[in-house]
């Protein structure tokens, strides 16, 4: 009698998770069409580039279909459907990606957010050292070594990342480290180019050294105190009322 009982649950087990699985990817799909749509209001160019890159890439494999002849016709017309929907796709999120992060520019906080969704093998530690004004250094260890980014007033944050390179120094030896100043001044790294920069530094240390230095370096702590820093990109009227807040607290 367990064997019927086992199996029913073992069935309703599979429903379930189909359930859960359809509900999740509809709840995708609903995210990405709130995007497109919050984007193409933002956007003049999207839906031209779109279309446009779609029916370029069909129309030439039509005709790469025409010219080989034969069964070539048949095969390159849903290919280049899928290369154009693709391609479409692809240019909607690098210009969605864009805005993003055109939006968040300037924002306390958004130099973090930015590390904090790094593709690849990144161990990121936000706020490492900051001011009471959100001013941040940041911690990102990867294959180059020990990356010390830094976001805020350039005359408050480049004493506060010079003082961070010396305390990691101690402990890191010779492994390289590299300080980057978010911003849009001379010698400063824009936040939409930050992945892209971090990603053309040269590969030093392994990443059995990566997963040593960051026991190595979780021993530095933070000195961030009371100004934590944010959960993402904050506008500057919300920034000012955090500080006013702190300082009422003091």
């Amino acid at each position: 009698m367990a064997k019927p009982r086992n199996t029913a649950a073992a069935k309703a087990a599979r429903a379930e998770a189909r359930a859960a699985r359809k509900a999740a990817a509809q709840q995708r799909r609903s995210q990405l069409w709130q995007a497109f749509v919050m984007q193409r209001k933002e956007d003049n160019r999207l839906l031209p580039y779109m279309i446009g890159a779609f029916v370029l890439i069909v129309g030439v494999s039509v005709m790469a279909g025409v010219a080989v002849g034969g069964f070539a016709i048949i095969m390159m017309i849903p290919l280049g459907v899928v290369l154009g929907a693709l391609v479409a796709f692809v240019i909607f999120g690098r210009r969605a990606q864009r805005t993003v992060y055109r939006k968040a520019e300037g924002q306390a906080g958004a130099a973090a957010w930015a590390l904090e969704n790094l593709r690849g093998r990144w161990r990121v530690t936000p706020g490492v050292a900051a001011t009471g004004n959100f001013d941040a250094v940041h911690r990102v260890i990867g294959r180059p070594g020990v990356i010390l980014v830094a976001e805020g007033s350039p005359a408050r944050v480049k004493p506060l990342l010079a003082q961070e390179k010396k305390r990691t120094a101690r402990l890191v030896g010779d492994v390289p480290i590299y300080d980057i100043v978010v911003g849009n001044g001379q010698g400063e790294v824009p936040l939409a180019k930050l992945e892209r920069h971090l990603n053309r530094l040269p590969a030093n240390i392994t990443v059995k050294q990566m997963d040593a230095l960051e026991s190595r370096l979780a021993a530095l702590g933070s000195r961030a105190g009371a100004a934590a820093m944010p959960k993402g990109p904050v506008p500057p009227a919300a920034k000012l009322r955090g500080v006013q807040r702190t300082v009422r607290r003091r």
